[in-house]
C-alpha cells in the first residue's frame, strides 16, 4: 500500500517486553518498551487479551481462529494491511488506541483497546507507536510512585528474564 508506515512527529516507537502478572491484583499487565530508550510502559491487561497476546508471542497456532486471527483474516482478505497501531490518548488511567489501517478506499482508523491493537499488530507485524503527550502522562502518573518503588520495579524489569514472566512466558 502507498501510506506512509510511520505516524507524524511527536511519536515513539514502542515494543512488547514482557507480559507479567501484577503482584497485588494478579491482573495481566503489558509490558512495552521504547525502542530507542529505556522508557517502560505498563498497561493492565485482561485475562483474555493476555492470553491473546501471549499465544501470538509463542506462536503457537490454534485448531480454529481466534478473535484477533480471524480480524488479521478479514483485513487481508478485504485487501487492507495494518500500518500501526497509535496509543494515543490517556485519560483517567486508561489508555486509548486505534489502529491506522491501508484500505484500497485509503487510510482509515479505527478506534481500539490497547490490549487488542496490540494483539493484532503481533499478528501482522505491525509497528506500535505511542503519542509524546501520551508518554509524558504515563511517565507523570508514574511519579506518584514512591522514588525507591519505582526505583525497584526499573531495575526488575530492566533484569527480567524469560522465567521471571509468571505464567505468561515470552
Amino acid at each position: 500500500m502507498a501510506d506512509s508506515l510511520a505516524p507524524p512527529a511527536g511519536w515513539v516507537e514502542l515494543r512488547l517486553r514482557g507480559l507479567i502478572l501484577d503482584p497485588n491484583s494478579e491482573a495481566p499487565v503489558l509490558i512495552l518498551r521504547e525502542a530507542e530508550g529505556a522508557v517502560f510502559l505498563p498497561i493492565w491487561i485482561g485475562a483474555f487479551e493476555a492470553n491473546a497476546i501471549a499465544l501470538a508471542v509463542e506462536g503457537i497456532a490454534t485448531p480454529r481462529p481466534l478473535t484477533h486471527d480471524l480480524l488479521k483474516s478479514v483485513l487481508e482478505e478485504l485487501g487492507g494491511e495494518l500500518l500501526r497501531v497509535e496509543i494515543h490518548d490517556l485519560a483517567e488511567g486508561t489508555f486509548f488506541a486505534r489502529l491506522v489501517v491501508a484500505a484500497p478506499s485509503g487510510r482509515v482508523t479505527i478506534d481500539s483497546r490497547p490490549s487488542d491493537a496490540i494483539a493484532l499488530a503481533l499478528r501482522t507485524g505491525a509497528a506500535i507507536w505511542v503519542a509524546s503527550p501520551v508518554r509524558e502522562a504515563a511517565l507523570s502518573s508514574a511519579k506518584a510512585i514512591e522514588e525507591t518503588d519505582e526505583e525497584r520495579i526499573r531495575e526488575w524489569l530492566e533484569k527480567a528474564g524469560p522465567e521471571d514472566l509468571g505464567k505468561y512466558p515470552m
